[in-house]
Parts: C-alpha cells; structure tokens; sequence
C-alpha cells in the first residue's frame, strides 16, 4: 500500500451511531462520529494495555477505553486517564496516531499518511456520479491484493474467456488499443476495442480514437482504489477497491440508475442488477484469488502484453506516487 493517498474505506450507512472496529490498509483502525455527526478515525489500540476501542462508549466529542476507561478525543490524544484522577495531566504519549476523513456521496475516505498537509484537498470522485442519487451495493471479500482486484477491472483480454456466458459474450478475443486518456495526475479514462478475430493485426494503443466520439461507453479509474463502469447516461457502476491487508480485499460494487421512478420497479431493477454485477464478479474472483505472488501490487513475474497497456499504466503510476509518498518522507 502507499501513504499519503486518501483510500475510500466504507460507506456512510456502516457508521451510525455506534463506534466501529474494521481492518484496513492492514491496520486495526476504529470509526466514530463526534456530536456533530463527522467521521472520525483512528488505531484501534487502546496506548495503555492495547485493548480494542470498539467496545467502548462515546462520552461526548470522545470515546472511552472499555478496559480502563481512558477517554480519546477526535485527534487520537488521550485526554483523562480515570485512575490518575480527573484533574491529573495527561502524558503526551498517551496518543494513537489519527487520520484525515472525508465524507461525501456516501463513501467514507481516509487520508492514510503522516503529517497531513494543512492545506489537504478532498478525494477526487467521478464527476457523473455527484448528481445520481439512487444506488444499491453488494459487498463482496476477495483473497487477494487491492490491485490485483482492481487490475482486473483494467483488464480487457480476459473478457471473452472468463466471462463467455456474460459480459464476454460474442467470442471478441482480439484486442485493439486498448485506448487510455489520463485526466490528471491521478485519474484516466480506459477505452475497450475488442472484436472477434478475423485475421487483421490489432491497432495499437496509439491508433485507437481516445477519446472516441463515437461512443459513450469508457471505464474510468482513480488512484489509488475506485473505478467506474460508464455504461450509458443513466447507468452506471463504481467499484471501491477496498484494501483490508495484503491479500484481502473488500470489493464494494455499488450499481447506479437514473431512468426509474416507481419506487418498487426501482427496488427491484436496483436488486435484480446488483445480483447480476456478483454473479459477473465472482467468475472474475474465482481466478484472481489464484493469482501470484499475493500482497505485492506489482505483478513480478509477469510478461505483459499490448492488451495489458492499462495495467502498465496503472502499475507505472504506483510507482510514481509510492516514489513521490517515500521521499516526502525523508
């Protein structure tokens, strides 16, 4: 995993009102709201005796250790130790190292890094998605690295095989391109040219339109762990690559829909599609957890090919942002 990245780690409705206890990013970390409602996060370890904070009790703008009752404010700083007495200071190394939150469309995010920037911007999130407000998610665990989960959503070769009775369907086995359109530093625009095999030699990354004015549908991928399926004006699915350690994922897959407006139909539609994305999913996760080594995001040992071209992009910009977060470290 790299530091100094915001990495989107839950949805809204996971939080309530009871303090929550998740791996992510291999860390035990631990969620609240303050008493107006905002997102707090950080080390589930209590720093007296390392017990979990998630059984714990929020007293106000903290939450207290349910071993000794070591109450934590919103910045991971201990502020009472009930058994030196109320009045008694608080040693300064009585504190868990805390991360930045962020809000918004329902998805939680965390700047996961040290010293956060005072000037630190927000996530950046898929511009055509701000404004749909119907959504239905499955959350599905995988038994592999994020980025092998989410390089499968890059990868176009595979379609016809892993998915032959699905989304695969019409034996498109030769790859053109594939078209890659970067939109900024962190976020690009993936274009898909497969067709059936009739002979020619595939036109190459570079002679394929992109963009390509002839047609809507493209996938779009933000660093470090979100992808979207732009299926049409109204349709749409995000897929939040959610990293729980080094060989686990959690793959949010949340379908969107903007065409129905009797809520039952809609219900239904929102089910019936999200059923469909697993079943899609699952042919996929039933080869990629085989996938080696596990807990490396940089696929060594592996030869490449041009139909890979979004994966070499994806891989070369890790290692442009783990280059840029280790040497902010120095």
């Amino acid at each position: 995993m790299i530091r100094n990245l915001w990495y989107a780690v839950l949805e809204s409705r996971e939080l309530k009102k009871s303090i929550v206890g998740v791996t992510r990013l291999g860390e035990r970390l631990v969620f609240w709201r303050d008493s107006k409602g905002r997102a707090v996060c950080f080390y589930d370890r209590c720093a007296h005796r390392g017990a979990s904070l998630e059984k714990g009790r929020q007293c106000g703008d903290a939450i207290a250790c349910p071993f000794h009752g070591l109450e934590y404010d919103a910045t991971g700083r201990c502020i009472k130790i009930p058994a030196n007495g109320k009045n008694a200071p608080v040693p300064p190394s009585f504190k868990m190292r805390a991360y930045p939150t962020h809000e918004e469309y329902g998805i939680i995010w965390i700047w996961w890094g040290e010293d956060p920037p005072a000037d630190l911007e927000p996530p950046l999130f898929f511009d055509d998605l701000k404004n749909m407000k119907t959504w239905k998610t499955a959350v599905d665990p995988w038994d592999n690295h994020y980025t092998r989960v989410l390089e499968n959503q890059l990868d176009v070769v595979h379609l016809p095989f892993v998915h032959h009775n699905t989304i695969g369907r019409g034996n498109k086995t030769l790859v053109e391109g594939p078209g890659l359109e970067w939109k900024g530093d962190t976020m690009f625009f993936h274009y898909v040219y497969n067709k059936v095999d009739d002979g020619s030699k595939p036109r190459t990354p570079k002679e394929v339109p992109v963009p390509d004015p002839d047609r809507e549908y493209r996938l779009e991928c933000i660093l470090p762990n979100m992808w979207e399926n732009n299926i049409g004006a109204k349709v749409r699915v995000l897929g939040l690559f959610v990293p729980v350690d080094e060989t686990h994922t959690l793959l949010y897959l949340r379908f969107y829909e903007d065409f129905l407006h009797v809520p039952l139909l809609k219900d239904l539609v929102l089910w019936a599609a999200c059923r469909f994305d697993i079943i899609v999913a699952h042919q996929d996760r039933r080869v990629v957890n085989t996938q080696l080594p596990k807990g490396d995001g940089t696929g060594k040992g592996e030869l490449l090919i041009q139909g890979d071209y979004p994966i070499m992009e994806f891989r070369k910009k890790r290692i442009e942002l783990r280059k840029r977060a280790e040497d902010s470290r120095r």
